[in-house]
């Protein structure tokens, strides 16, 4: 059942013409599926992971690997070590010109500062306080980076937290907490199509009504594990390609399939 749903997850990503790149399942690294944690892109440069917990220490080499083998194809290729405790998407959330970054539970503060020196990139620290809700990816969802439009829960954050993600994201959609602990924010958009579970109704009407076109995915044998589509989902986010005008101007354009999903099992 579980590799049923994982794989319509990855049927749904290419029949909205979506590139999907899969990790081969090693024996003894069950959490594998959630490739979110492998690693983060931005603009071709890739942070690795460095987990929380031992059980899940070997994943962070195979995903290095993976970008080593394949960075020449988003223009990247170097993968930065980590020296502090990160978890890369599952508590850091990308917008055009800044990184959202939760901490509390498994990605430290201190990797903020890494991720912000390898990006270039301010990052805002988010404080996680609800234990059900340990990842940033399962508390707030970026809904199109472009125009800094994001969802979130506030209990799951800090008061200091939710007046910052009030200040900086008045527009945002608030889920509420039947949404929420139903792993309605662990979502994927493309700033059209959001990939949203199934489970997620009051949340997937408010995006239909801001102009999405949210799509449903069953992923409930997961969330039994832990998480659910944007777990399950590393983006890759390709470094700027300079391309010439025909009157020779250099412009600055975005590589083909950006934000393409790669997934994991």
């Amino acid at each position: 059942m579980a590799l049923r749903q994982w794989s319509g997850l990855v049927d749904a990503y290419r029949s909205t013409g979506h590139r999907v790149d899969l990790l081969e399942p090693l024996p003894g690294m069950p959490d594998m599926v959630f490739a979110a944690n492998g690693a983060t892109v931005v603009a071709g440069k890739a942070l690795a992971a460095r987990f929380a917990n031992p059980q899940r220490e070997a994943e962070a080499a195979v995903h290095t690997a993976w970008h080593q083998r394949n960075g020449i194809l988003y223009g990247g290729g170097d993968v930065r070590q980590p020296t502090a405790v990160n978890e890369a998407e599952g508590d850091f959330a990308v917008l055009c010109r800044r990184i959202l970054a939760g901490y509390g539970f498994r990605t430290t503060p201190e990797a903020h500062l890494e991720l912000a020196a390898l990006t270039g990139r301010e990052v805002i620290s988010l404080e996680l306080v609800d234990p059900r809700l340990f990842h940033l990816d399962l508390a707030l969802a970026v809904l199109d980076d472009e125009r800094q439009h994001i969802a979130y829960y506030p209990d799951a954050f800090s008061q200091q937290s939710r007046q910052l993600l009030d200040a900086l994201f008045p527009d945002a959609l608030i889920a509420n907490n039947h949404d929420a602990y139903a792993f309605g924010l662990n979502a994927v958009s493309d700033g059209l199509h959001v990939f949203i579970p199934s489970g997620a109704r009051h949340l997937r009407e408010d995006l239909a009504a801001a102009g999405y076109w949210p799509i449903s995915v069953d992923l409930s044998e997961l969330i039994k594990g832990g998480g659910s589509v944007k777990c399950c989902t590393q983006e890759i986010r390709p470094a700027m390609i300079a391309t010439p005008t025909e009157a020779s101007v250099t412009g600055e354009v975005q590589a083909d399939a950006s934000d393409t999903p790669s997934n994991a099992r």
